[in-house]
This record gives C-alpha cells, sequence and structure tokens, in this order.
C-alpha cells in the first residue's frame, strides 16, 4: 500500500491592501496569484482595498463566513506608517493567533533582507475555520512567504505536517458550544 497522499486543492481569496494600487499595478497579489494557481489552488476572490480598517476587516469578515473560501492571504499595510493597519484590522478578529507564521517569515525574510525585516508585522491566525495570513506588501516578501511557509503547509502531501490535515477540525469548539479553556 502506497504511502502517499492525493493532492487537495484548496479555494484562496487575494486581499491586497493598498492606497495606491489597482489591480493592474498589483504586483505582490499577481505574485501569490501566479503561485497559488501553477501549485493547482482555486483562486476564490481577488480585491484591493484601502489602508482602513473597517474596509479590510469587512472584506475578511466576509471572505471567512463562505464555505467557498478555504484560505485568505492578504499583501500590505505590515509596516509601520500610519497608514499601515492590517494587523490591527486582523488580529482582534483572530480566534487563534499564529505566532509561528511571524517567527519563521522572520527568519526566512533574515536571510534574505537582514535585519530590515524587523520592519514587517507579518501575522496569520484562523478567523471561522479560515486560515488568514497577512504578508508584507513586496512581491519579494510575497514570493518568499509562499515558496518557504505557505506552499508547503498548504500541501496535504507534506510531511510530518500541514495546515490542510487540520482544516476539518478548526471549528471544533464552535461545535462543543464555545472556546474551549
Amino acid at each position: 500500500m502506497s504511502d502517499e497522499r492525493a493532492f487537495i486543492p484548496l479555494a484562496i481569496a487575494i486581499l491586497t491592501v493598498s492606497d495606491t494600487r489597482s489591480l493592474e499595478e498589483d504586483r505582490s497579489g499577481a505574485v501569490l496569484v501566479e503561485r497559488l494557481t501553477a501549485n493547482g489552488h482555486r483562486l476564490a476572490d481577488r480585491q484591493i482595498v484601502t489602508d482602513d480598517v473597517d474596509a479590510i476587516q469587512a472584506v475578511v469578515q466576509d471572505w471567512c463566513s463562505r464555505t467557498d473560501v478555504d484560505v485568505v492571504i492578504t499583501t500590505g499595510g505590515t509596516g509601520f506608517t500610519g497608514r499601515d493597519v492590517t494587523p490591527e484590522a486582523l488580529e482582534p478578529l483572530f480566534e487563534k493567533r499564529m505566532e509561528g507564521f511571524s517567527t519563521v517569515f522572520h527568519r526566512i525574510s533574515y536571510d534574505k533582507i537582514g535585519v530590515s525585516t524587523i520592519q514587517s508585522r507579518a501575522t496569520g491566525g484562523v478567523i471561522n475555520a479560515t486560515f488568514v495570513f497577512a504578508l508584507p506588501g513586496s512581491p519579494g516578501a510575497c514570493r518568499d512567504g509562499w515558496d518557504h511557509i505557505l506552499e508547503p503547509q498548504l500541501d496535504y502531501r507534506h510531511k510530518p505536517c500541514n495546515f490542510v490535515e487540520i482544516m476539518p477540525r478548526l471549528d471544533e469548539h464552535l461545535r462543543r458550544g464555545g472556546r474551549s479553556t
């Protein structure tokens, strides 16, 4: 009997957070779309919103309430300027925060850009049984985040473990009638 697992394609939504870009000029979102589709996943939706907490939350909450979206990836708004508010929009919505995503992202980024990685507030978590990841707005950061973290973790064949195999259990606390302590 073979130990090989079959690939399970996911529906992934991409949200670019920017006051200045249009879809045609959105290189970071395009990098993510190209990579996720090349890996056999499906683009569930793609939008651009301004650097506004309410606008970011509205789109992400809508996507996380839909049954046709498995994963949300945002790009942009993770820096320290006054308009960078993606972590402030997402983190209050997280039912569970994924500290390891930020840690591993910074480890990978450090190898590429050194201590400048400290200027990113990349984050990840779970909202309504949907994985949500916030990447910086540069194409290079999106490539690094996808190639070194998200691609393997969103592939059911990745061992010893991956996000896909635990997706059916992300809402256990909701089925039990509340958060477990």
